[in-house]
């Protein structure tokens, strides 16, 4: 059961990667990263670090607000 007033990183990473045309694995390779790593990033299984998800923000070209979000 989730707790009242936590808040969740999500994200729109399947979202943007798909307007890109960029795969799980080619996008894994230009941030340094598994394949595995951006699946469970992108199912919510992983929060990325800071870095990570900054750098996921310029390989997509995408704003950090407009990829992660808190719900």
């Amino acid at each position: 059961m989730r707790d009242k007033g936590k808040l969740e990183l999500k994200n729109r990473l399947k979202v943007a990667r798909a307007e890109k045309q960029i795969n799980q694995s080619n996008l894994a390779k230009i941030v340094g990263v598994s394949r595995q790593t951006i699946s469970n990033i992108e199912t919510y299984e992983y929060v990325p670090s800071a870095k990570l998800a900054l750098l996921l923000c310029i390989a997509l070209d995408i704003e950090f607000e407009k990829l992660f979000y808190f719900e």
